[in-house]
């Protein structure tokens, strides 16, 4: 397998960019799906966003274990290409596909099973949208298939730098989901009105349509992962090593799921309003944090090849100027957030209450973007160095906080309590995660009259004979992975 992308020499900005906007275009259309759904359903009413929004959180949970391969095969090739072992990451490949191939089927086999018991958990006390949910449920079961297999794809070719592959892939997934919405949920022309269940059938339909597409492209002669499981031989230190990097993530996203849902219990004891604003909410935001993710991704596979190559000063130069990048985008959307939370999520919900609450809940969350921005893109440049760990046990602990947070200021502010837990714990994130980066750069060999403003002002907290250590060890050479 040849390197697709050569990320260690040439113009860094222009590189992150164009690997970044097929991503983060890749990562609209996965929220376009959602959004989709949403538009439609909530044309219905709240109830029926409800249903669709609380079923959605199993989604997310699955989308949060599927990082383990996602996650697993971006590092593991970006890293095997960047050292020239071409090999190494053809089959690092076909281990994480066969990884998704287990996980999907184990779920879907779960969530069918078990869908009566994961409706209860929202204790919701509205019969007609358990119901919806438990039948959401059950359609979109077969198709964890799907959800494991095509992001793990795109985990593929994001880190052999191919990353208009995924982009395509989805965005003929995303246009069948949006002609097939209005027909399945309304009953247009000869197709049955199904509301949600309609919903549930688009997203099944079109999620199998993207998996089609990454089957028969990875079998043409231009695909780098031609044949992938011929002649596959299971190797237990490539397993453990996809693992390895995934789970961290997997871990930090599937409890980030499961404490939103435990938010939606508590917001749940404002009736069905409370999980739509949430649910519907979110959707919302994911524009900013779906945009941080896409530039995050490429930012990991561009630190990925960058670290195999031990180009370390790129390392640096990469994440400032994708911080950059990001933190204008979070801006403008904590600006639009504040001014015109209510108008924006009338467009969604337009019930008059509705409105009013996810105004509330959108201008709240508009002072957390920055962060939770600063949070993301840290977060990917970690991932590309294979250092999985801090963002998630920043994660984990500080997710976890949101909980006791919103228990004690919904006591005191009512269900706007909920949204400043997450507002908060944001904060705390993006903080805690940037400081912790910054460290680790001051501990890569990097010519000292080349650092930042930044980890320039690290040193001054670093003690004198800690400093004189680093100096005399690293920092006073002129060394290979210093080019540019």
């Amino acid at each position: 397998m040849k390197l697709a992308k050569d990320f260690t020499t040439g113009n860094i900005g222009k590189q992150i960019f164009s690997l970044a906007i097929p991503i983060m275009g890749t990562a609209f259309i996965q929220m376009a799906y959602n959004m989709t759904d949403m538009l439609w359903i909530g044309q219905i009413g709240s109830d029926a966003a409800a249903a669709v929004g609380a079923a959605g959180f199993f989604l997310w949970l699955a989308n949060s274990f599927v990082y383990t391969t996602k996650v697993g095969a971006e590092v593991t090739i970006a890293q095997s290409l960047g050292s020239g072992n071409g090999h190494m990451a053809l089959r690092y490949a076909r281990h994480a596909l066969v990884i998704a191939i287990v996980m999907g089927v184990i779920y879907g086999l779960s969530i069918f099973i078990f869908s009566s018991n994961l409706v209860a958990f929202f204790q919701l006390g509205n019969e007609a949208v358990n119901n919806d949910m438990e039948a959401y449920l059950k359609i979109i079961a077969p198709g964890m298939l799907f959800t494991f297999l095509n992001p793990t794809y795109s985990g593929m070719y994001n880190g052999s730098g191919l990353s208009r592959i995924p982009f395509k892939a989805n965005a003929v997934g995303l246009i069948i989901n949006i002609i097939l919405d209005p027909l399945l949920i309304y009953g247009i022309g000869p197709f049955p009105r199904m509301e949600v269940e309609g919903a549930a059938y688009a997203t099944l339909i079109s999620q199998g349509v993207v998996t089609v597409v990454f089957y028969f492209y990875s079998r043409s002669q231009s695909s780098p992962f031609r044949d992938m499981l011929k002649g596959f031989s299971p190797d237990r230190a490539l397993f453990a090593r996809i693992f390895k990097l995934g789970i961290p993530v997997s871990l930090q996203s599937g409890l980030f799921a499961v404490f939103a849902m435990i938010l939606a219990r508590i917001a749940g004891g404002w009736g069905p309003i409370g999980v739509a604003v949430q649910s519907v909410g979110a959707q919302i935001e994911a524009i900013s944090w779906m945009t941080a993710s896409g530039f995050a991704t490429a930012l990991s596979s561009f630190v990925g090849q960058n670290y195999g190559a031990r180009n370390f000063k790129r390392i640096r130069l990469g994440y400032y100027r994708t911080l950059g990048i990001t933190m204008t985008v979070g801006l403008v959307t904590s600006i639009l957030f504040i001014a015109f939370g209510e108008f924006i999520f009338g467009l969604f919900i337009p019930e008059p209450q509705a409105m009013t609450e996810g105004g509330i809940y959108l201008r709240i969350l508009g002072f957390s973007q920055l962060f939770m921005i600063l949070e993301i893109t840290t977060a990917g440049a970690f991932n590309g160095m294979g250092k999985t760990l801090p963002p998630s046990i920043t994660g984990i602990l500080l997710n976890g906080l949101r909980i006791p947070m919103a228990i004690g200021l919904t006591a005191a502010v009512g269900l706007s309590g909920v949204w400043w837990s997450i507002t908060i714990s944001s904060w705390l994130k993006g903080i805690v995660l940037f400081i912790w980066f910054a460290i680790i750069l001051l501990k890569l060999p990097i010519i000292r009259e080349k650092y930042s403003l930044p980890q320039k002002l690290f040193f001054h907290i670093i003690p004198n004979r800690t400093r004189q250590q680093f100096f005399d060890g690293c920092c006073d050479k002129t060394i290979n992975s210093d080019k540019t």
